[in-house]
């Protein structure tokens, strides 16, 4: 799409080209979705991708991803082979409403500063302990957690000026087995309740997102039935109601993708 309010498209090199952004500039990572619409507040395009920040650097703490990197790259690298809990990139990958050509463009970064209920790469964050690192408009770096970072429907605590600049997934979640679980009201629908899990020890970690307003996490013992009864708990006003599902039925079908996902990742041990 065209947008006719932008009137000049910076590149930065270096952090420092970064300051003074405000209310009027559009970060530019993959375009896919400040492409996808009017945006009548911007007048300005800030190409991040001249920062040439590395798309995935691996050592022994973990992945740190850079927030430009494209969904297929993430998907499509090499990983140590013990890192199986790689296969849940390309699951959530999947989960998202789009086909590989998006991905080709769509960024990580972009995908999560969305802060839609059904960010594929906001899940993937919830499931293995994904900390965020943001460049602060003031010069300063703070880290969260993605449940920390999204807040609401479209929704994060970016301020004007503020980017994001990596992701990193610790090693110790890496290695760990995971599972998937989505449901929407049509087979290629976008999710009305997506279930990501990971088995770490004796405990499962939980990562709801879609049906609700904001990625939920929890850690419960290992057993199906206490992660039903867990999930079945999350209050309903977490949830919301759109076109791909009401609140009632997110609420009701999330329990029971969380109920799958703990057989799995248990072996269906009671």
């Amino acid at each position: 799409m065209d947008l006719h309010t932008i009137d000049s498209v910076m590149v930065p090199q270096d952090r420092s080209d970064l300051r003074g952004l405000g209310e009027q500039d559009g970060l530019l990572a993959g375009g896919t979705w400040l492409m996808s619409q009017p945006q009548p507040g911007l007048r300005r395009l800030v190409d991040l991708a001249g920062m040439r920040w590395p798309d995935l650097v691996v050592d022994s703490a973990g992945l740190q991803v850079a927030a430009t990197c494209s969904i297929e790259r993430l998907i499509n690298a090499s990983y140590p082979p013990d890192w199986r809990a790689t296969d849940l990139f390309g699951q959530c990958a999947r989960a998202l409403l789009a086909s590989f050509k998006i991905w080709r463009a769509a960024t990580v970064g972009g995908n999560i500063c969305l802060g839609l209920p059904a960010g594929a790469m906001i899940s993937l964050c919830a499931a293995l302990d994904a900390e965020l690192l943001i460049w602060r408009r003031d010069g300063s770096d703070e880290r969260c957690t993605v449940t920390e970072f999204v807040t609401g429907i479209n929704k994060t605590v970016l301020d004007s000026g503020d980017v994001l600049r990596a992701i990193f997934f610790p090693a110790a979640a890496l290695v760990q087995p995971t599972a998937l679980r989505k449901i929407a009201y049509s087979a290629l629908g976008r999710s009305g309740a997506l279930v990501t899990g990971r088995l770490d020890g004796h405990d499962i970690v939980l990562g709801v997102s879609a049906g609700t307003r904001r990625p939920i996490v929890l850690r419960l013992p290992a057993k199906p039935e206490r992660v039903f009864q867990a999930a079945a708990a999350i209050p309903g006003q977490e949830f919301h109601t759109d076109a791909h599902g009401t609140a009632d039925w997110r609420r009701a079908v999330t329990a029971q993708l969380a109920r799958e996902v703990a057989e799995e990742l248990t072996g269906g041990r009671p």
